[in-house]
C-alpha cells in the first residue's frame, strides 16, 4: 500500500512538472496550478477573503473561487472524507446582553458635560468621550491584556481565562456605574476647584417637608434628585386633594350640591366667625386682652423655638419630653445627661445586688444639677431612694 501511495505521489509530481500544472484535477475549467494558487491564497489570507484569494489566482473571480472551494473541498468527496459529520467548534459566544458592559448600548450618544478647558485639564476629563485619564481601577485591563485563545487549551486553562474575562467585565460594569452616578448627580462639575467655589443657594423647605425629608433619608439615597422632588410634589398634591375632598364633604353635609353655592356659604360662614370674634373682644377688658395676646404670642414663639438648639445634638433622640425640658433648664447637652444617667443607674443596680460602690460623677458637674438629676430619676422610677 505504501509503495502504491509513493508511486502515485511521484507520478503526480512528475506530471505536474512535465505539464507545468496545466492539467485538471476535479473539473476541466480549473487547472492544477490554479488549485494550488487557491489553496495558497486561503492559507495566506484566510477563509472568506475571496477577493484576495481571487487576486492570488488571477484567472478566476471571487464568486467562482468561493463556489469551486465549497463544491470540491467542503461539500465534495474531500470534505466528506476529512470533516466529521457532526462538526463542533470550541468557539463560544461571550457577548453580553443589551445592557452589559460590552453591549452596543454603551455607544449611544449622550449629552457632554459643560466644562471649561481649564476644568477639563484639571480633572483629566474628556467630556465628549466621557472618559478620564485615570479611570476607576485603572489597571483592570491587565487581566485580559496577555490572554490568548488557543483551541488546544485544556479545560482548566479555558476556565481560568474565562474567569479573567468575567472579572474584567465586572470591573467595566462598576466603572460605568460610577460614571453614570457622577454624571446624574453633577459630581464631575463639583470636583473642580471652580465648581466648589460656586455657592449654590439651598432651597428652603417648609418645616413639614423638612421633617419628612429627614425621615426618608435612608430611602432617599436610592432616588435621584429629580425623583425626590417629584415625590414631594406628589405628596403635596395628595394633601391638597385630601383637604379639598374634606371641604366638598362638608359642603355636602350642609346640603350644598353646586359649586356656585360654595362661595355664598363661605361668605356667610366668615361673617358668623367674625361676629363671634367681636363678641369675645367686647367681653374681655382691653388691658387683660393685651396681656393675654402677648402671652399667646410668647407661647407660640416658645413652641417654635423649643429644643431647636438641642435638636441636632448627639443623644437628643434618646430623651423623653420631660428629660428634654430638664436638660434645657440645666443648660446641659443630651449626650452628657445620658452619660450621667447611665452611671447613676448602673451604680444603683450594683448596690441592690449587695456590691458596695461609690458613684463617681464627672468632676465639672454642678452639685445642684446633680441633685436635680437624682431627684428626677427617683421620681420617674428609675432608681429608688431606699
Amino acid at each position: 500500500m505504501l509503495s502504491v501511495v509513493w508511486t502515485f505521489k511521484c507520478f503526480f509530481l512528475f506530471q505536474l512538472l512535465q505539464d507545468n500544472g496545466n492539467f485538471s484535477i476535479f473539473c476541466g475549467d480549473w487547472s492544477a496550478n490554479e488549485e494550488l494558487l487557491m489553496l495558497d491564497g486561503i492559507e495566506q489570507y484566510g477563509f472568506g477573503s475571496w477577493e484576495d484569494i481571487s487576486d492570488n489566482v488571477q484567472t478566476k473571480t471571487p464568486a467562482e473561487v468561493m463556489e469551486h472551494y465549497e463544491l470540491m473541498y467542503l461539500i465534495g468527496n474531500i470534505g466528506r472524507g476529512s470533516l466529521p459529520p457532526n462538526f463542533c467548534t470550541k468557539v463560544i459566544d461571550h457577548t453580553t446582553s443589551s445592557d452589559g458592559p460590552l453591549s452596543p448600548s454603551l455607544t449611544t450618544p449622550f449629552t457632554p458635560v459643560e466644562m471649561s478647558l481649564a476644568e477639563q485639564q484639571e480633572l483629566g476629563y474628556m467630556p465628549y468621550r466621557d472618559d478620564f485619564e485615570r479611570e476607576y481601577d485603572n489597571d483592570a485591563e491587565t487581566l485580559v491584556s496577555n490572554l490568548t485563545v488557543d483551541l488546544n487549551d485544556e479545560d482548566l486553562d479555558t476556565a481560568l481565562k474565562l474567569s479573567h474575562v468575567d472579572m474584567f467585565s465586572r470591573k467595566l460594569m462598576e466603572r460605568e456605574r460610577r460614571k453614570k452616578i457622577a454624571r446624574e448627580y453633577g459630581l464631575i462639575q463639583a470636583a473642580t476647584s471652580t465648581g466648589s467655589k460656586k455657592v449654590q443657594t439651598k432651597r428652603k423647605y417648609p418645616k413639614e417637608e423638612k421633617d419628612f425629608r429627614e425621615k426618608i433619608g435612608p430611602i432617599a439615597q436610592f432616588l435621584l434628585s429629580s425623583e425626590q422632588d417629584q415625590l414631594f410634589e406628589n405628596l403635596q398634591r395628595e394633601k391638597q386633594l385630601r383637604v379639598r375632598i374634606k371641604e366638598l364633604m362638608r359642603y355636602r353635609r350642609h346640603g350644598i350640591t353646586k359649586l356656585e353655592e360654595c362661595s355664598e356659604f363661605e361668605a356667610a360662614r366668615h361673617k358668623r366667625e367674625k361676629r363671634k370674634e367681636n363678641k369675645k373682644k367686647m367681653a374681655v377688658p382691653s388691658g387683660k386682652r393685651g396681656v393675654k395676646e402677648e402671652k399667646v404670642k410668647e407661647e407660640k414663639v416658645n413652641d417654635v423655638n423649643d429644643f431647636q438648639e438641642m435638636k441636632y445634638t448627639q443623644g437628643f433622640n434618646y430623651l423623653s419630653e420631660k428629660e428634654k425640658k430638664l436638660c434645657k433648664s440645666m443648660g446641659m447637652k443630651p449626650a452628657r445627661y445620658v452619660t450621667i444617667k447611665a452611671i447613676v443607674i448602673k451604680d444603683h443596680l450594683l448596690r441592690r445586688q449587695g456590691i458596695p460602690t461609690k458613684t463617681r460623677y464627672p468632676s465639672n458637674l454642678d452639685k445642684a444639677n446633680r441633685k436635680r438629676i437624682i431627684t428626677f430619676l427617683s421620681n420617674s422610677g428609675w432608681i429608688s431612694t431606699s
